[in-house]
């Protein structure tokens, strides 16, 4: 189980619309958004890509970076780096990409390192390098520039307290989605409305989610903050699908 507050780096094979190697640590002082995403998940598609080039239009670059994370975990030969790089250009996505490195037959390096369930997925860091989201699955456009924008009004030394009453404003003013939504299943067994919190103030309170046989969800013990981190109903491609 990895930590939060010194999160993992992350493993690439390559990078694609990019000079060179980019990597969280260069990028501490800024706040930080990993767009995670597979050529074959149409949710990636149709709301994280494109999310994410409306973010990197919306903040300044001194103040926001952000990544792509092609995780590729399944249908291999269909996700080669020619056919990202291809499929980057033709759709005018510029933001620069990390190709998860693969580990052999199993699951590639940066998903194993940060636990994660499948794609589309969102990761913010602060401007200190703490991981303080880690949405699962498509995210409203509004709460996800409020949750930039706190993270944005933190100093780059900003203490604990002052994120703690960040979040807790932040939670206090933002709906809950799960308060409306009420779970309907889909053929997969996973693809609604999953978050993984990464928190800064109590113990750590997690939402656990079970969809048919598949569970998701796990525990970072660390504190800071508010448990606000929701992602929005739709199907997600997890390593479990049985597509």
């Amino acid at each position: 189980m990895f930590n939060p507050e010194r999160p993992p780096e992350i493993v690439a094979q390559r990078w694609l619309n990019s000079d060179g190697k980019r990597t969280l640590k260069a990028e501490k002082g800024k706040v930080v958004v990993v767009a995670i995403w597979q050529l074959v998940c149409p949710g990636s598609q149709k709301f994280g890509l494109p999310q994410a080039m409306r973010l990197r239009g919306a903040f300044e670059e001194g103040e926001v970076t952000v990544f792509g994370l092609h995780m590729a975990f399944e249908r291999l030969d269909e996700q080669t780096p020619e056919k990202v790089e291809a499929y980057l250009s033709e759709n005018g996505i510029t933001i620069p990409v990390a190709l998860d490195k693969p580990n052999g037959d199993g699951l590639p390096e940066t998903m194993k390192a940060y636990e994660l369930q499948g794609t589309p997925a969102l990761l913010l860091f602060d401007r200190q390098g703490r991981l303080r989201r880690h949405y699962l699955g498509a995210v409203d456009d509004f709460r996800l520039g409020a949750e930039v924008m706190a993270l944005l009004i933190e100093d780059k030394d900003s203490p604990r307290e002052m994120s703690i009453a960040l979040e807790r404003k932040l939670a206090a003013a933002l709906v809950d989605p799960e308060a409306h939504h009420h779970d309907h299943g889909d053929g997969c067994g996973c693809g609604h409305d999953h978050s993984h919190d990464h928190d800064h103030g109590h113990d750590h309170a997690h939402h656990h989610h079970d969809h048919d046989h598949h569970h998701h969800g796990h525990d970072h013990d660390h504190d800071h903050g508010a448990n606000i981190a929701h992602g929005l109903p739709g199907h997600v491609h997890g390593p479990d699908c049985k597509h």
